[in-house]
Parts: C-alpha cells; sequence; structure tokens
C-alpha cells in the first residue's frame, strides 16, 4: 500500500510539471491514523487551508526553500502538508483553529525560523473554490485568462478605501471586488497595471498578495476534497 502511494505520489507530480510546468511538492500527503482514535474521528473531515504568502524568494529576498517551508508548517501540527510553486503557496489540514489564530501562528512561526517577518493570507478550500466560481470575466467573450490575476485581502475592505479605489482610473485594466477578493483583468499585462498589489493595498488600508488565475485554480484544485478522496484511495 506504501509502495503504491509512493508510486501514485510520484507520476502525479510528473504529471502535473509535464502538463504545467509547475511542481506539487510534499512528501507527506497521507492521512495518517493516530493509535486509539475511533472510526467516527478517523472519517471526520479535516478543515483544508491554503496559505498564501506574501513577497518571498523575490528579487533574492527573503528566501525560503520550500522544503523547510513545509517543515515548519508541520512543525506547527498541521496534516497534509504540501506547496505549490516556490512563491509560498502551501496547502495544509488542521482542526479545531480559527483562520486569524492560524495566520498569527504561522507568521509568528516563519519570524522565528527564518529570521523575518512575511505576512500571508489564508483561505479555506471551499473558499478557494467559490473564489473561482465567482470571477465573472470568465463569462465574457474573448477573456484571456492568462491576464487574470486576483488579489486576496486580509479582511474585508471598509467603505471609505472602496470608495478610493473605485475612484481610480486604471484602463485598460478592469476590476471588481467581491468579499475580500479583488479580481483584475490586465489586457497589456500585470506588469504594467496600476491594480498592483502595493497600490491596492495603500488604497485599502489591508494587507494583500496577487496570485495570477492559473495559481488561484491550481490552489483550488488541489485543495478541494475531490482530490484529497484521490490521494487517499492511491
Amino acid at each position: 500500500m506504501r509502495t503504491g502511494y509512493r508510486e501514485f505520489a510520484r507520476m502525479l507530480a510528473k504529471h502535473l510539471k509535464r502538463n504545467f510546468g509547475e511542481d506539487l511538492a510534499g512528501p507527506r500527503l497521507g492521512m495518517h491514523k493516530r493509535a486509539g482514535s475511533s472510526t467516527s474521528e478517523r472519517c471526520k473531515p479535516v478543515p483544508t487551508y491554503v496559505a498564501m504568502l506574501r513577497g518571498i524568494n523575490v528579487s533574492g529576498q527573503k528566501i525560503i526553500k520550500m522544503q523547510n517551508l513545509r517543515d515548519s508548517f508541520e512543525a506547527l501540527g498541521f496534516r497534509r502538508v504540501r506547496t505549490y510553486l516556490q512563491s509560498g503557496n502551501v496547502i495544509f489540514e488542521t482542526v479545531n483553529a480559527s483562520s486569524k489564530n492560524l495566520s498569527k501562528r504561522i507568521e509568528e512561526k516563519i519570524s522565528s525560523e527564518f529570521g523575518f517577518s512575511v505576512p500571508l493570507v489564508l483561505r479555506t478550500s471551499s473558499e478557494m473554490t467559490q473564489i473561482v466560481d465567482d470571477n465573472s470575466f470568465l463569462n465574457e467573450k474573448g477573456t484571456d485568462d492568462s491576464k487574470l490575476h486576483v488579489t486576496f485581502l486580509s479582511a474585508l475592505p471598509p467603505k471609505g478605501a472602496l470608495k478610493r479605489l473605485e475612484g481610480l482610473n486604471a484602463l485598460p485594466d478592469r476590476f471588481f471586488i467581491k468579499g475580500r477578493e479583488v479580481y483584475l483583468y490586465c489586457p497589456d499585462g500585470y506588469g504594467r497595471t496600476k491594480l498592483s498589489n502595493n497600490t491596492l493595498e495603500k488604497l485599502l488600508s489591508l494587507e494583500a498578495t496577487t496570485r495570477n488565475w492559473r495559481t488561484v485554480s491550481a490552489l483550488a484544485t488541489n485543495s478541494s476534497e475531490k482530490n484529497r478522496q484521490e490521494l487517499d484511495d492511491a
């Protein structure tokens, strides 16, 4: 069983890299049963979270190896820890914790382990699925999804800040806000947008981190319950 699982994990990683040019890494995807735990406890769904770190491994600054990052998350007692790309996207499972407390624990752990602070945004797997479903840009004819991005906010933006953002002339780029996400469509590329992560943080007075649509979709898929069940069945 163990050998079969390892072979499946190896083939899955190879498939993702060949088809998407990206890695989904994490050697400890299996669900570990605790000795003495009841059947109902083992079968109870464990919440899955996606942590998106801001500003690591960029231009030689705040370098964190993904294996070290996974080790730090596992040291906090999180399960099924895996990373996606080198930009600091971590999928993990844990029970009995609020998102606010989780974020604080992770930020404190990173600061103590690596010697610098890293803001992060946390979403549940169900929230990630909803974020993908809510992107109305995809319903427009001719939308190039390579020009789509999502900026994840640390909290709901205050009304006054929203008015400042709505008054910004960002053409040809377009955006809309739903909950704690800012959906962006940048036809000339994100590198030329007036809606950069730094700009949105200043206008909204919130911490934020931005991911392209390919990454958002992959994180939603890889953190989903369906993906979890497929790994369990391997």
